[in-house]
């Protein structure tokens, strides 16, 4: 019995190794020393060299919870071995009890506009710090998957709403990303392809859930020709996010001129990440495409 007892805990020791030791620094509370008063961490896995791109990485999660392994620790150190340096966020979500109880009808519980404070002041501190990072603050962009792929949209939509003035914030830094890469994102709240759930993560309960609020963060209403450019992923046969929420998208940034690569597979599911054995040979070969996306974009 010890025996099987002490293999299972080297086992979980290991297990968890790789990850507690892969950052390269401590993770930051983005909101110390603020009247914000909330906790949220943003952790960095920086690459070697200096002026390196960098990306901020937002798990996905229906806005009730983080997929911080598959879609955060997992993306960011692929990133990293590819000599970009990341930075996970693992921004306010309505949380377990949120999604199993209505509470949020008597308490704020966390909803919109947090997630998106949250990423606009992950922007604004590595930014500030780019020194301390050693990336070029010019070449700073947003990753995101699923509901985290629509908070990814969002900063590059709304990177001049303001709404880190709500907790006394005025950014001397710019907040607009230099591309976005929004991976099998939620993006209509009002479309028959609506993820509800995830809507209900970013809204709240009740009357919160307005249409003036659904027509708001409807992303594919809200494209506009000065966004950065962008990098669309989706599989037609993901079950969680209808595959038009990315098809939305595409229309409405090439409705107005955005500059967009979007790239649709037609396996490999839904929540995979950077992790081959998550989804298809086919759809795992958007990462090779992304690199080579981004490589052209800041050459």
């Amino acid at each position: 019995m010890f025996r099987r007892a002490y293999k299972y805990l080297i086992s979980a020791v290991m297990a968890i190794a790789p990850f507690s030791a892969a950052a390269q620094e401590p993770s930051l509370n983005i909101w110390e020393g603020t009247s914000c008063g909330a906790e949220v961490r943003l952790t960095p896995y920086l690459a070697d060299g200096d002026s390196n791109t960098a990306c901020i990485v937002c798990p996905g999660g229906s806005y009730f919870w983080l997929d911080t392994k598959t879609e955060g620790v997992g993306v960011a150190e692929w990133l990293r071995s590819n000599g970009i340096s990341a930075f996970v966020l693992e921004y306010r979500v309505g949380g377990i009890a949120g999604f199993i109880t209505h509470y949020r009808l008597l308490a704020r519980g966390n909803r919109y506009p947090d997630m998106l404070q949250d990423v606009q002041r992950s922007i604004q501190l590595v930014r500030e710090n780019a020194d301390r990072f050693n990336i070029d603050p010019d070449r700073l962009g947003v990753m995101g998957f699923s509901a985290g792929g629509h908070l990814t949209a969002m900063s590059g939509m709304f990177f001049d709403s303001g709404v880190l003035s709500l907790v006394g914030l005025l950014p001397e830094v710019s907040l607009r990303p230099d591309f976005i890469a929004p991976i099998y994102p939620v993006v209509s709240l009002v479309d028959r392809s609506v993820h509800k759930r995830s809507r209900r993560g970013l809204l709240g309960e009740g009357r919160a859930i307005s249409r003036e609020m659904k027509d708001s963060l409807s992303l594919e209403r809200h494209a506009r020709p000065d966004m950065p450019p962008v990098y669309l992923m989706n599989c037609v046969d993901d079950p969680v996010v209808d595959c038009r929420n990315s098809e939305l998208l595409d229309s409405a940034l090439t409705a107005v001129g955005v500059p967009h690569r979007y790239v649709r597979f037609e396996t490999g599911g839904h929540g995979f990440g950077a992790t081959a054995s998550k989804t298809t040979a086919e759809a795992i070969t958007w990462k090779e495409d992304f690199l080579n996306w981004l490589s052209k974009l800041f050459r």
